[in-house]
């Protein structure tokens, strides 16, 4: 009899497509997954009518051009001050997705701990395991996301070989401080770990909160690898077009293993992210705005219903607490909004570990990069809950 294999069997449909399928079959406003409803800004457009009639439709070099290596590398000085040899240092991936994956086959040996804080996004997981690696959990505790640091200090030892620091966070909105960061550093270089970042909400910030990159705190230079992509900041997500950041021996790990995943990143788009890489600084200040008003509104929209809305620093997204409606857990919420209210979002116990999957009993995940048509139905419909 034909059987998957193991490896596969246990992790079953995504929360994502789930919540989909069930938003559509019930005509709901869906807030859940992180997919902006609107399309890219009009100079990403014309960029990229302009590679479709380029010459660039083979295959590309597997690391990426060399053109785009050098974009990304002035996108780090441009934003973080940071000196990357693009020669070297810099690896374009299809997608933050496919870098994390690439970073776990290309880094972990079977055995190696690696740290998660959660809830986490939902490909770290699997990445580890397929590698080998044995993850260890350390939980963000509502409703400032804060972590316990005699907790994180007692998961490092001599059997850790990277942490994961996802910033600004997905699914709760936190922008790690830097007083967080430099405390993690410190374990890193203690335990010799490497830190793999995932900072694809990079330029999603709100009110006063600031990014820092880890990678440019002392001693984290040569052991930090930074992912991101361009999809979140230019409303390309589905372009898959991202990159890792890192030193010359730990990007070579990560290709080797890319090498066989999918070889090479889609050549047209590669020479479209050149150019919209450079977009001025009015685009990011723009983009901010944006934001910052979609999340602004569906905070108040929330904050109107028997729901609470929890602090979101940056991201696409807003956590609330459901705990008044009194139903058993997240996802006894989640269906009941889709087919009671008409309003679609993501019960987040789908990103923590089973033993703390209890955590994610009173939260639901909401998202804001919709239009605000979209948000606004959204929140003549949010105002019917317990009606």
């Amino acid at each position: 009899m034909s059987e998957m294999a193991e490896r596969v069997a246990g992790f079953g449909t995504t929360i994502f497509t789930e919540i989909n399928n069930l938003a559509a079959e019930h005509n709901a406003v869906n807030l859940g997954q992180g997919a902006p409803d609107f399309a890219p800004p009009p100079h990403v457009v014309e960029i990229t009518r302009k590679a479709v009639e380029s010459s660039h439709y083979q295959y590309s070099p597997g690391w990426g051009y060399p053109e785009i290596h050098v974009a990304v590398a002035e996108h780090a000085a441009r934003f973080y001050e940071q000196d990357i040899d693009p020669t070297r240092e810099v690896l374009i991936t299809n997608g933050a997705t496919e870098g994390i994956f690439s970073a776990m086959m290309g880094l972990v040996n079977p055995a190696d701990e690696v740290i998660l804080f959660e809830p986490f996004y939902d490909s770290y997981l699997p990445s580890i395991k397929w590698a080998g690696g044995i993850p260890r959990y350390i939980p963000l505790h509502a409703p400032d996301w804060q972590f316990d640091r005699d907790e994180l200090a007692n998961l490092f030892s001599d059997k850790t070989r990277a942490i994961f620091v996802n910033t600004p966070h997905n699914p709760t909105g936190k922008v790690y401080t830097e007083d967080e960061l430099t405390f993690i550093a410190e374990l890193c270089q203690k335990y010799d770990v490497i830190a793999v970042t995932d900072e694809v909400y990079e330029h999603i910030l709100f009110d006063n909160s600031r990014h820092i990159r880890l990678a440019t705190l002392p001693g984290m230079e040569n052991r930090t690898v930074t992912l991101s992509s361009l999809g979140k900041s230019f409303t390309v997500t589905g372009w898959k077009i991202g990159w890792a950041i890192g030193d010359a021996t730990l990007m070579t790990g990560m290709f080797r293993a890319r090498q066989f995943i999918s070889f090479a990143v889609a050549s047209l788009l590669q020479w479209a992210a050149v150019e919209i890489l450079r977009s001025p600084d009015q685009y990011f200040a723009d983009l901010h705005t944006m934001y910052q008003a979609k999340r602004d509104f569906l905070f108040d929209a929330l904050a109107e219903t028997p729901l609470k809305p929890l602090a979101s620093q940056g991201t696409y997204f807003i956590m609330t607490d459901t705990s008044a409606l009194g139903l058993p857990d997240d996802r006894a919420f989640a269906e009941y909004l889709v087919k009671e209210v008409g309003v679609a979002c993501i019960p987040p116990s789908a990103f923590y570990s089973d033993a703390n999957r209890h955590l994610a009993k009173n939260l639901a995940r909401f998202s804001v990069c919709k239009t605000d048509e979209t948000l606004q139905q959204a929140a003549n419909r949010l105002r019917e809950i317990g009606v």
